[in-house]
């Protein structure tokens, strides 16, 4: 029985490499000389970003962005914190998304069944499993989600006949 998993998942070794490349585009910036502004990425897959003033975190944020995209990532897998001032900083704590949330699982799996496609959809921790008797059926529920806006970037792997 053909079958396929739905997964949102993020290279964090291409997301080391974009967040290299921005500190070493921020400090050969003109508009940065003198100003301690760096990306930093934690153990939990969060990205602290700081500079001097909140206008210098968006042109971070710019550069952040450019060089992901340039290395295959989709940028609806970051969600930008609030901007906090301490004494002469601003600094910003943006995350990025792992898996699939069960509140945005059960709407996918909402969304499925009331395609009327013929086809079983399971959650399976952060992942979603669909099987199906055809192979069509699953390339159908695919162009289904690729059309439908959902907040997260989708990934189809594991696709087996």
């Amino acid at each position: 029985m053909p079958s396929f998993d739905v997964v949102s998942e993020v290279d964090m070794h291409e997301v080391n490499n974009a967040l290299d490349q921005s500190n070493r585009e921020v400090g050969t910036r003109f508009d940065f000389k003198g100003i301690d502004a760096k990306f930093e990425l934690t153990a939990e897959s969060n990205i602290n970003v700081s500079a001097e003033v909140d206008f210098q975190l968006r042109q971070m944020m710019e550069i952040l962005r450019g060089k992901l995209v340039k290395r295959g990532i989709d940028v609806k897998s970051l969600q930008e914190g609030d901007v906090q001032m301490t004494g002469q900083t601003a600094h910003m704590e943006v995350t990025i998304q792992q898996g699939i949330e069960s509140d945005l699982a059960r709407k996918i799996v909402k969304m499925i069944k009331a395609s009327k496609i013929k086809v079983q959809t399971a959650i399976q921790g952060d992942k979603l499993r669909v099987n199906g008797k055809k192979r069509d059926d699953l390339q159908q529920v695919i162009a289904l989600l690729k059309d439908s806006n959902l907040d997260i970037p989708l990934q189809y792997e594991n696709f087996r006949d």
